[in-house]
């Protein structure tokens, strides 16, 4: 058997996607300046052709010297570098004894499921833009949602931390738990194997006797089906009728419902606010003219 060949470890694979990560940002910022050129020398404000000639030229001189920088070619070489290593560390990936049934399995879900999606596709997209409807109709409702969530989260973290700590400070026990597992259920696995094989097949057999009676039981159901859709259609009639009949009241109710609601929420907000300072009531009386009589 030949061996089976090692696979990149964590540190190259960390370091992989770092040097990816570099040489991505330096690209960006490779192209925002190409990009900076480009708008520079498309500016409608320099009209004349002279002008851009000039920037054209410019532009060239710039792209030039950009591209013969240290730090460009230090960019291009890193970029063949990291290409040369992904190759390098998947290759035995590709050749791996487990690509082999991997693939295998990959080709047979497609075949089988690409017809299924293919059916499936209309009533998926019509899914989709329901649901997206009902995302946007209860939209009102996520940011309550999204801080009693937040509120959750934040309640159980103590406990999240506790129980970390104690597992934390556990880790003895718990080690000597996983031994003790490990050693119970190691010389059961290949019992457990030779009774899965057993249920297996015996289950295979239960399914092949199933089948046929399933089938007739499937087709004598279609049949009892098409011979009461009348009744069936006629039941969905009456129902959406009363539904329709009984909506007013529905409606009704729930509007007093709404109004009682309200009026005691008020009241219940009068009685828990603090009462207010009561002030100083004047009254004020009026006072009656009186007849002044004039000296004789």
């Amino acid at each position: 058997m030949s061996p089976i060949p090692s696979l990149p470890s964590r540190d190259d694979v960390v370091r992989m996607a770092r040097s990816t990560t570099d040489i991505t940002g330096q690209l960006l910022d490779t192209a925002g300046n190409i990009t900076k050129i480009a708008i520079n020398t498309f500016d409608p404000r320099d009209g004349s052709g002279a002008e851009a000639l000039r920037v054209l030229r410019q532009t060239t001189a710039d792209l030039a010297e950009a591209s013969a920088s240290p730090q460009a070619q230090e960019a291009f070489y890193r970029i063949v570098d990291t290409l040369t290593r992904l190759g390098t560390s998947g290759a035995p990936l590709a050749v791996h004894p487990v690509s082999e049934p991997a693939q295998a399995l990959l080709a047979a879900l497609g075949d089988t499921l690409l017809p299924v999606l293919d059916a499936v596709e209309p009533a998926v997209r019509e899914a989709a833009a329901a649901l997206g409807e009902l995302v946007e109709a209860t939209s009102p409702l996520l940011p309550p949602a999204a801080g009693a969530a937040a509120g959750t989260l934040l309640a159980l973290t103590p406990l999240i931390q506790a129980a970390a700590d104690v597992l934390r400070d556990s880790s003895p026990e718990l080690r000597r738990v996983a031994d003790a597992l490990t050693a119970a259920l190691a010389p059961l696995l290949p019992l457990q194997v030779a009774l899965a094989e057993r249920a297996a097949a015996a289950g295979a057999g239960v399914v092949r006797a199933a089948l046929p009676p399933l089938a007739d039981l499937t087709e004598a159901a279609a049949t009892t089906a098409k011979a009461a859709r009348p009744l069936l259609v006629a039941g969905e009639e009456r129902l959406v009728a009363g539904l329709e009949q009984i909506q007013p009241l529905l409606v009704a109710t729930a509007s007093r419902t709404g109004r009682a609601a309200r009026a005691v929420a008020v009241r219940v907000s009068a009685a828990m606010s603090p009462a207010a300072d009561r002030g100083v009531v004047v009254a004020v009386t009026p006072v009656q003219p009186q007849c002044v009589v004039p000296p004789a």
